[in-house]
C-alpha cells in the first residue's frame, strides 16, 4: 500500500511544480498588462505550493513502512523545516515587502528541495543544513540596515578587493584538500569555502571600478588583480569557481564598457589560457577525458558521471519515487550531483521543472537590473545574477554530460554551509537594490530628464551625473 502511495506521489511532486511555475507566468502575464488571474492569490498560492511540498515529502520520508509507524526524528526535522519556511515567508515580506516576490519563493522552493533530498540522503547533513539557512536568513534580514549605515560603500573598491586576495591566500597556506581541491579552511568544527564569501566581495569590487569610465590605466589594473583570483583559484584546483569568476568580470565589463572587442579578446585569452591548462595540469586532461568518453574509464574518472546518467535516465520522466532510488551509489551526491538525485526519486520532467525555477530567478533578476536607473547598484544586481546563472549552468551541465564537470554547488540545493549562507546574501542584496530603485525610480527619472534638457550627460558615477 505505501508503496502505491510513493508512485502516486511522483504526480503529486509534478503537480506542485507545474502549478508553482504557472502561478509564476499569472503573475508575470498581470505585470505586462495581462490577465491570467490576481498577482497577489498567485503568491499566496505558490507559498501554499511550498508548504504542501514540504509536508508530503516529509511524510514520505517519515514513514517506516516495516514498522508501520513514523519516524519522530524525521518528523522534527520536517517540523523545524517547516517552521523555517512559515518563519521566512512572514519576515521576508515584513523586511522587504517591495522586493519581487518571485524571487522570494523561488528561493524557498529550492532551499525546501534541498532540505528534502539531504533528509533523503544523510539526515544530519539535513539538519546542518537547516542551520545554515536559517543563518543565512537571519544575516540578510540585516543587509538593508548594514548598507544604510555605510553611506557610499562604492569608494572601497580596494577594500574589497584586498580582502579577496587575502582569503584566497590563506587557502594556500592553511588550507585543506577536500574532493581533490585545497580551497577549505578549518577553524575548530567549522570548514568553509572562502572562494564564496569572495564571490560577495568580488562583486561589489567590479561594481566599484565600473560605476565610472573606466580609462586604460584602471581597465589594465581591474584585469590583472581579476587574472590574479583566477589563476590562485586554477592553482587551488577550484576550477568551477575560477571559469564563474572570469565569467562574471567578462559579462560585467562588457555591460560597462559595451566594447565587444574587449569581450571578444577576453574570450579568446580563456580560450588559450583552457589549452594552457589542459597540457600543464592532469587532472584537467582526467575530467576532459572521463567527459568525452566516461566508458574508457568506468572505474576511475569516468565513474561519478556514468552513475549520474544512470541516475536520472534509469525512472524515465516520473522518477522511482522518493525513497526508491539508489542516489547514495553517486560518489559526493549530496552536494556536486544532487541534480542527479532529484531526477532519479523525483523524475526528469521533474528536474526540467527545478531548471525552469533557475531560469525564472535569472530573469527576474535582469528585470532588476534593467529597471535600475543608478549604475553602480545595476551592476551589483547584474553581477549576483550572473554568478547564479553561471553557476547552475555549469554544475547542471557538468551532471548531464553537456559540459565538462567542475564541481560547484547547486544554488540553494547543493550540500554546504558557506555556499547557502552566501547564496542566500546575494539573493538578499539582489532585492535590496530592486526595493531601493523602486524607492527612488521617480526621483532619478526627474533629474535624468533635468539633464537631458540641460546638456548631454555621458556618465553616472552612481550618485551624480557628471556632464
Amino acid at each position: 500500500m505505501f508503496d502505491l502511495i510513493i508512485l502516486f506521489s511522483r504526480y503529486l511532486f509534478l503537480l506542485y511544480i507545474v502549478l508553482f511555475l504557472w502561478q509564476a507566468i499569472v503573475y508575470i502575464a498581470y505585470e505586462q498588462g495581462g490577465y491570467l488571474g490576481s498577482p497577489s492569490h498567485a503568491i499566496a498560492m505558490q507559498k501554499g505550493l511550498i508548504v504542501w511540498f514540504h509536508i508530503t515529502a516529509f511524510l514520505i520520508l517519515s514513514y517506516e513502512s516495516g514498522k508501520f509507524f513514523f519516524n519522530m526524528e524525521t518528523l522534527a526535522v520536517g517540523v523545524a523545516g517547516l517552521a523555517f519556511l512559515l518563519l521566512s515567508m512572514m519576515l521576508l515580506d515584513k523586511f522587504y515587502y517591495e522586493g519581487c516576490p518571485l524571487i522570494w519563493t523561488g528561493m524557498l522552493f529550492l532551499l525546501d528541495m534541498s532540505l528534502i533530498m539531504l533528509q533523503r540522503l544523510e539526515p544530519m547533513l539535513a539538519v546542518k543544513q537547516l542551520i545554515w539557512m536559517a543563518l543565512g536568513i537571519a544575516i540578510m534580514l540585516f543587509i538593508p540596515f548594514i548598507l544604510r549605515m555605510i553611506p557610499r560603500f562604492e569608494v572601497f573598491e580596494y577594500v574589497y578587493i584586498i580582502v579577496s586576495y587575502a582569503l584566497i591566500l590563506s587557502t594556500l597556506l592553511f588550507g585543506t584538500s577536500k574532493y581533490g581541491s585545497v580551497n577549505w579552511l578549518k577553524i575548530g568544527p567549522i570548514t568553509f569555502q572562502p572562494s564564496e564569501i569572495v564571490k560577495f566581495l568580488f562583486i561589489f569590487y567590479l561594481s566599484s571600478v565600473f560605476r565610472k569610465r573606466v580609462e586604460l590605466k584602471e581597465l589594465l589594473i581591474t584585469g590583472t588583480l581579476s587574472a590574479g583570483i583566477v589563476l590562485l583559484l586554477v592553482l587551488q584546483k577550484d576550477l568551477g569557481s575560477a571559469l564563474i569568476f572570469f565569467m562574471t568580470y567578462m559579462v560585467m565589463l562588457y555591460i560597462s564598457t559595451s566594447n565587444e572587442i574587449l569581450f571578444f579578446a577576453g574570450m579568446g585569452a580563456a580560450s588559450a589560457a583552457a589549452t594552457l591548462a589542459y597540457h600543464l595540469f592532469s587532472h584537467v586532461r582526467v575530467r576532459v577525458a572521463a567527459w568525452r568518453n566516461p566508458w574508457a574509464d568506468i572505474d576511475g574518472g569516468g565513474y561519478q558521471i556514468l552513475n549520474s546518467l544512470f541516475a536520472i535516465t534509469t525512472w524515465g520522466l516520473l522518477g522511482s519515487g522518493l525513497t526508491k532510488g539508489m542516489p547514495n551509489t553517486v560518489p559526493v551526491v549530496e552536494s556536486d550531483f544532487i541534480f542527479a538525485a532529484i531526477c532519479e526519486e523525483m523524475g526528469i520532467l521533474f528536474g526540467m521543472g527545478i531548471v525552469c525555477l533557475y531560469i525564472m530567478l535569472f530573469f527576474r533578476g535582469i528585470l532588476v537590473v534593467i529597471r535600475c536607473q543608478r549604475r553602480y547598484y545595476s551592476l551589483l544586481a547584474a553581477g549576483v545574477i550572473t554568478m547564479f546563472a553561471f553557476q547552475a549552468f555549469l554544475i547542471i551541465g557538468g551532471v548531464i554530460k553537456l559540459i565538462p564537470l567542475t564541481g560547484v554547488t547547486l544554488p540553494f540545493v547543493s550540500y554546504g554551509g558557506s555556499s547557502v549562507l552566501v547564496s542566500i546574501m546575494m539573493i538578499g542584496l539582489l532585492q535590496w537594490v530592486n526595493v531601493y530603485c523602486e524607492q527612488h525610480e521617480a526621483g532619478y527619472q526627474n533629474t535624468i530628464e533635468q539633464n537631458a534638457e540641460s546638456a548631454e550627460w555621458n556618465e553616472w558615477d552612481g550618485d551624480d551625473f557628471h556632464e
